[in-house]
């Protein structure tokens, strides 16, 4: 049964590639929120068994927003502001970043790319990019959102703009697809052990190892990154 078995899995992960390279998400740094297709946290396609891991990166959305009357002159002091957060995130210790489900460094080349959306008020406009700070060692999540409110905290305000935290802490992972290794050696683990369970009598089959690495936060510092397979136990006939 356990030739069988890891044949199974070595049949998967010959045919995993062509689904990551359609899925190339997986290869960058993604947010996460409930869990990859943005449903509720709950799936029944999420099984029980995956890796458990701290996540690379604590994130939190900042906003800068400005209400200057004259519209030029509002959009330069939001821009400038930017570009001040972009010079001090080194000295802070922290990352800017922006994307919705998978991030990209904000940088003195794309920060105009950032779009200016009107704000509640007349003559106000926001935008708004992520800040994040790396887990890991003496770093965790709490450590993580200290820095973050200080850092946004040492900006100056330019004119009228002003930054803000506008959302909670969230955290990223950096190329899911890379622990779909560790995420089949725990299922694997996992199959034998149900299968020893029933014994001799039966063994067990897996299917939807093929599929993409999704992930679902775990914790308050924590992930759980997962492929949603199925495994049936069987009577050996």
């Amino acid at each position: 049964m356990a030739r069988t078995f890891a044949r199974l899995v070595a049949l998967a992960l010959l045919i995993a590639p062509e689904v990551v390279a359609a899925q190339d998400e997986g290869l960058q740094e993604v947010i996460v929120t409930a869990r990859r297709g943005e449903a509720e946290n709950y799936s029944a396609s999420m099984p029980a068994v995956g890796l458990r891991r701290s996540a690379d990166f604590a994130v939190v959305e900042v906003t800068v927003s400005g209400d200057t009357r004259d519209k030029a002159q509002r959009e330069t002091e939001i821009y400038d502001m930017i570009r001040a957060a972009i010079a001090a995130a080194p000295r802070g210790g922290v990352q800017l970043a922006f994307g919705e489900r998978t991030l990209q460094a904000l940088t003195l080349a794309n920060y105009r790319d950032l779009t200016l959306k009107n704000d509640s008020r007349p003559d106000s406009q926001r935008t708004s990019f992520l800040v994040k700070v790396r887990l890991g060692g003496t770093t965790d999540a709490r450590a993580a959102q200290a820095a973050i409110t200080g850092f946004v905290k040492s900006v100056k305000p330019v004119g009228r703009a002003l930054m803000t935290e506008t959302d909670d802490l969230t955290l990223s992972v950096v190329a899911p697809d890379q622990y779909r290794g560790a995420i089949a050696d725990v299922i694997s683990a996992d199959a034998k052990a149900m299968a020893a369970r029933f014994g001799d009598g039966y063994g067990v089959e897996i299917e939807g190892l093929n599929r993409p690495v999704e992930w679902s936060r775990s914790g308050f510092s924590e992930v759980l990154l997962y492929i949603p397979y199925k495994l049936v136990v069987t009577p050996r006939h």
